[in-house]
């Protein structure tokens, strides 16, 4: 990147290094204020890892009360709490039902859907609550929207441990990027499933798309400025290019671009301290 085009990049779009830190330590406040609801709710999306850049929405996730998601069955239980165990023998890799498990004094079972005897979180229940308590909403993918289409709403269940389709990133590997003390946190964070499933798929009502934005929303935090600039010049890029063509319009979205820029990363990182 020239020094010309970094200038005016921190000037004008995304703003100087100290200026993106500021911006994350106040979504960090504020998502760990002791008013939010069992410290569930995420500031995610680019306003969550400091880019506050023209046209973006803001990206919150806010955690289903009282609830835990497990891999397997055999944890103890904490009988204020509902749970549910993934089960992912017949879904696309990313995804997976959510069976429940155990039930707390708050009856889950008005947002389960039952199959051969045993009970699934319905997605399209739990959005269906997040409508009810919004004015002017939209289902957006996995979000409950506004009608001016500033907030997006994620509804997410929370799996303390890190989940065995999520193993290989953790023994991939690399000397580089991220370092071990990341990848430690990003793993201490857990999983989030989100309500959104594959669309057309029969089961679509009951899958939860696995989702690592908290741990993705860490890595991002570890870029220099220079790699936050290239961000988001590819975001504008796909935004100001590549979705006025429509042809192209529906082929990629950021999350691809961002998922470009952490391989690439990854990759450069290692080849420099292997030279």
């Amino acid at each position: 990147m020239s020094i010309a085009l970094y200038r005016y990049m921190c000037l004008n779009i995304v703003g100087s290094e100290e200026h993106v830190k500021t911006i994350r330590m106040v979504h960090t406040v504020r998502d760990n204020l002791p008013g939010n609801d069992d410290k569930g709710r995420i500031t995610s999306g680019s306003f969550g890892e400091g880019l506050e850049m023209r046209g973006s929405d803001i990206d919150l996730m806010k955690k289903i009360p009282f609830t835990e998601v497990c891999e397997t069955i055999n944890i103890p239980c904490n009988p204020d709490k509902t749970y549910f165990t993934m089960e992912t023998d017949d879904t696309d890799p990313g995804f997976t039902l959510l069976r429940l498990i155990h039930i707390d004094e708050f009856n889950p079972l008005v947002f389960c859907v039952q199959i051969g005897g045993k009970y699934y979180l319905s997605n399209i229940y739990i959005k269906q609550i997040f409508l009810n308590k919004s004015s002017s909403p939209i289902i957006h993918g996995p979000c409950i929207s506004d009608e001016d289409g500033v907030y997006d709403t994620a509804p997410y269940l929370h799996c303390k441990s890190w989940i065995t389709q999520a193993q290989p990133w953790i023994t991939r590997s690399n000397n580089g990027w991220p370092g071990h003390n990341v990848k430690q946190s990003i793993i201490k964070q857990g999983v989030l499933f989100v309500a959104k499933g594959i669309q057309g798929s029969t089961k679509e009502e009951f899958e939860w798309r696995i989702s690592f934005s908290v741990g993705e929303k860490r890595l991002i935090y570890t870029f220099t400025h220079t790699q936050l600039l290239c961000y988001a010049l590819l975001k504008i890029l796909l935004k100001d290019v590549i979705s006025i063509d429509l042809d192209c319009k529906e082929l990629l979205c950021s999350y691809f671009m961002k998922t470009i820029l952490f391989w690439i990363s990854g990759i450069s990182t290692f080849n420099m301290e292997t030279r």
